[in-house]
C-alpha cells in the first residue's frame, strides 16, 4: 500500500470537533454500560456459591438482563426520535449505573433478577441512543469506522470489568464490585452539557415529522420487509454471541471436572483482557472494512470465522492455547456487531430510524435471552467448554441471514 492510500484510508480531517465529542460521548456510554453488564459475568460463580444457584439459574439472570434490553432498547429508540438522541443517551446511563448499584444490595436471587432487569433497560436503551447519534453525526464515508469505533466501547467494558474484579473482588467482595459500577452516571452530567444533537434530527423536528406511531412505520411499506429480516438475522447472532461470551468465564475459572479450564478467578480476569483487545480491534477493523468492501461482504467473512473458531476454543483446556486463541475468538466473535449500527441506520429514515434501530437490535437481544439459559442447561448435564460449541450454528446461519438485506455501502441518510 502506497502512503497516500494509508492517508487516504485514516483520514478524517474533515471531521469536526462535535462529531469527535458525540462519538467518544456514545462509545464512553457503551464502554460504562458493558462493565456494569458484565460484573455479573466474572462474579458469577461467587455469586452461585452465594446465592446457591444452579448453572441454569444463573443463566437466568444473564437471561433477565437481555429480556429486558429488549424492553428498554425499543422504548427509548422511540424516545430517542421524540426528544433527542444526546437526551436519551444521558437517561440511559443514568438507569444502568443505578441498577449497578443496586445489584449491590440484592439479598436473594428475585432481588438479583430485579436489578439485572434494570441494567438490561440501560444496556437496550444505550446502544439505541448512541449508534444512532453517531450515525447521524458521522458522513457517508466514515459511518461504520465511526460506529465501529463505538462499539468498541464494549471490549474496552469488558476489560475494565475484568480489571475491577481482580482489584477489588478478592479484597472488597462482590457488593462494593457493583457498588463501583455507580461511576458511570457522571458521564450522563457531560453529556447533558457537551453533546449536540444531529443535525438532521433537528431538521426534521423542525419540520414537524417525528413520528406519533413510530413502531407502526417501521412495519409498514418497503420496511417491513426490512425490519423482519434483520430482527431474525440480530437475533441470531446475539444468541451466538451472549451463548459464548456470557460463559466465557465461567468456563474458563471453572473446575476441569465440569468441562471448564480450571483457572483462578484472577487468571482468567488475565485471559479474557487479551481476547477483548482482540474484540476492541476486530470492532475497528470491521468499520475500515465495511466503508471500504461492504457491510455484507465483511459480515459474512467475521460470522463464518467466529462459527469455526467457537468449537475449538471450548474444546480447549491447555492454557497457552486458550490464551493464543482467546484474540482471535475475540475480534471475529464480536467485531460484527459494528454491522448493526451503521448499516441499520441506513436502512431507515430520520424520523423512525431510532425507533428501526431500537427495535431490530433489541429484539435481537430479547430473544437471546435464551442463550444463557441453554448453554447453562446444557453445562449442568455436559460441561461448560462442550456448551460453548452450540453457538456455532447461529454464527453460520448469520452469514446466510445478512445477504437477505440490502447493501448500505456509503449510503446518504434520507
Amino acid at each position: 500500500m502506497t502512503e497516500g492510500r494509508i492517508i487516504k484510508l485514516v483520514n478524517f480531517s474533515s471531521i469536526t470537533r462535535r462529531q469527535w465529542i458525540a462519538l467518544f460521548s456514545a462509545q464512553a456510554g457503551y464502554m460504562l454500560d458493558a462493565m456494569d453488564v458484565l460484573l455479573f459475568v466474572f462474579t458469577v460463580n461467587v455469586l452461585r456459591g452465594e446465592f446457591h444457584l444452579s448453572a441454569a439459574q444463573a443463566g437466568l439472570v444473564s437471561s433477565f438482563t437481555l429480556l429486558f434490553s429488549a424492553a428498554g432498547g425499543i422504548v427509548f429508540g422511540v424516545l430517542s426520535d421524540r426528544i433527542g438522541r444526546a437526551r436519551a443517551l444521558m437517561w440511559s446511563i443514568l438507569i444502568f449505573s443505578i441498577a449497578s448499584a443496586g445489584t449491590a444490595m440484592s439479598w436473594n436471587l428475585a432481588s438479583l433478577l430485579f436489578w439485572r432487569a434494570l441494567i438490561g433497560i440501560g444496556l437496550g436503551a444505550e446502544w439505541s441512543t448512541g449508534a444512532v447519534l453517531v450515525a447521524e453525526t458521522w458522513p457517508a464515508e466514515h459511518r461504520a469506522k465511526a460506529v465501529g469505533i463505538m462499539q468498541s466501547g464494549w471490549a474496552l467494558g469488558y476489560m475494565l470489568a475484568a480489571g475491577m474484579t481482580a482489584l477489588i473482588l478478592p479484597r472488597w467482595g462482590w457488593r462494593a464490585l457493583f457498588l463501583a459500577g455507580l461511576f458511570p452516571a457522571l458521564l450522563a452530567l457531560l453529556i447533558r452539557r457537551h453533546v449536540e444533537e444531529p443535525a438532521i434530527w433537528k431538521r426534521d423536528l423542525a419540520r414537524g415529522t417525528v413520528r406519533k406511531h413510530a413502531l407502526r412505520e417501521i412495519f409498514q411499506g418497503r420496511l417491513r420487509r426490512r425490519t423482519i429480516l434483520a430482527s431474525v438475522l440480530a437475533t441470531c447472532v446475539l444468541f451466538a454471541y451472549w451463548g459464548l461470551f456470557t460463559w466465557i468465564p465461567g468456563f474458563l475459572s471453572a473446575p476441569v471436572s465440569r468441562g471448564g479450564a480450571g483457572l483462578t478467578i484472577v487468571q482468567t480476569s488475565g485471559f479474557v483482557v487479551p481476547m477483548q483487545l482482540g474484540a476492541f480491534a476486530g470492532y475497528v477493523a470491521f468499520g475500515w472494512l465495511a466503508d471500504k468492501v461492504g457491510r455484507r461482504p465483511a459480515f459474512v467473512c467475521y460470522v463464518l470465522a467466529a462459527a469455526i473458531l467457537t468449537p475449538i476454543y471450548g474444546a480447549t483446556r491447555d492454557e497457552q492455547t486458550l490464551l493464543l486463541l482467546g484474540p482471535a475468538v475475540g475480534f471475529v466473535g464480536t467485531g460484527f456487531f459494528s454491522l448493526f449500527g451503521a448499516m441499520l441506520s441506513e436502512l431507515y429514515p430520520t424520523a423512525v430510524r431510532g425507533a428501526g434501530l431500537g427495535f431490530v437490535y433489541n429484539i435481537g437481544r430479547g430473544g437471546s435471552a435464551l442463550a444463557p439459559w441453554t448453554v447453562g442447561y446444557f453445562a449442568d448435564h455436559y460441561g461448560i467448554g462442550t456448551s460453548l460449541g452450540l453457538n456455532s450454528a447461529f454464527f453460520a446461519l448469520g452469514a446466510v441471514l445478512v445477504l437477505t438485506l440490502p447493501e448500505t455501502k456509503q449510503a446518504e441518510l434520507e
